[in-house]
């Protein structure tokens, strides 16, 4: 199916990034209704007619009224009659639950991917957009006729990377575990990458052993998917900054900021700056001039334009 024209809706958290969405040629908005009765069930209603069209949603699954705020308006479009519907996840959660450590652990990672995947299948099917997902498997756990796409916000993370340093800094990641995609940006950047090397002593508690690169006298930014509490962030800052770093900035696809994760960051005086994009409403609702925002919408509009 090919079509110059798509029908966005999105759920009530992220009204934001449709509207950012909408800016681009090509789309028109599509209208719900949402109200909550008080016993707490929830109410949808599609206001929009969408029967033939190509429908996008933009919802996420961050916690567990959101996802399923998004299952429902999913399943309510294709009930409406929507000949093709794209459904937009800008921060999967429970991504670094993919995999079990302790017996009897549940994988929500796949359940969630299981849940989604149930949605009914329109005339031209159904498609899911993942961005930055922590684990790259995770889009294997989808499975009938969805079709999951994993798109990596690179062109986002670098413009981002030169409004703070230009090109002059070295791109670091909190750990070797992130190494290597950050060595993939900073070979599309043409600048050097560095990481830090960690041993665990315990099931909680690990210790930095050394970093990869000479960062002293360098401006550095560390690069990680996603900030929760800033902890692993802070580590890797003060080895940074004892290893003679000069000014070092974050830069993170998610930043979901839990409790005083933000403060922490800040009061650490570790870091120029925070960057992250509006992938979870929680950094959009932040307010605080030492976190800036960066968009997916153009990102988001530029996938969508593709043939479904």
């Amino acid at each position: 199916m090919t079509t110059n024209q798509h029908t966005i809706f999105s759920t009530s958290d992220y009204v934001y990034l449709a509207e950012a969405v909408l800016k681009h040629p090509g789309f028109e908005k599509g209208e719900a209704e949402l109200k909550r009765f008080p016993d707490g069930e929830s109410y949808h209603r599609i206001l929009t007619p969408v029967e033939g069209k190509s429908v996008v949603l933009i919802g996420g699954s961050f916690n567990d009224a959101a996802m399923m705020e998004m299952y429902d308006m999913a399943c309510g479009l294709v009930q409406q009659g929507a000949a093709a519907l794209t459904m937009v996840i800008p921060y999967f959660s429970y991504s670094t639950m993919e995999r079990t450590v302790k017996s009897g652990e549940i994988v929500k990672a796949k359940t969630r991917a299981v849940l989604f995947s149930s949605v009914p299948r329109t005339s031209f099917g159904n498609r899911i957009l993942l961005f930055d997902l922590h684990t790259e498997g995770l889009p294997y756990y989808f499975h009938s006729d969805i079709r999951p796409q994993h798109i990596y916000c690179k062109p986002v993370i670098m413009e981002a990377a030169r409004e703070i340093f230009g090109n002059d800094f070295v791109l670091a990641s909190t750990d070797a575990g992130r190494a290597k995609w950050v060595e993939s940006l900073a070979n599309d950047m043409q600048v050097h990458a560095a990481f830090v090397y960690k041993r665990r002593i315990d099931g909680t508690e690990t210790k930095l052993t050394g970093i990869s690169a000479d960062v002293k006298g360098k401006n550095v930014i560390i690069y990680d998917d996603m900030i929760r509490t800033g902890g692993s962030l802070i580590q890797a800052g003060k080895a940074y900054k004892e290893a003679g770093a000069e000014k070092i900035a974050v830069i993170a696809t998610h930043g979901i900021f839990p409790g005083d994760g933000l403060k922490r960051l800040r009061d650490s005086g570790l870091f120029h700056t925070v960057i992250c994009t509006d992938t979870h409403p929680s950094a959009v609702a932040q307010k605080d001039d030492f976190l800036k925002i960066k968009s997916i919408g153009t990102l988001i509009a530029e996938n969508l334009r593709e043939k479904i």
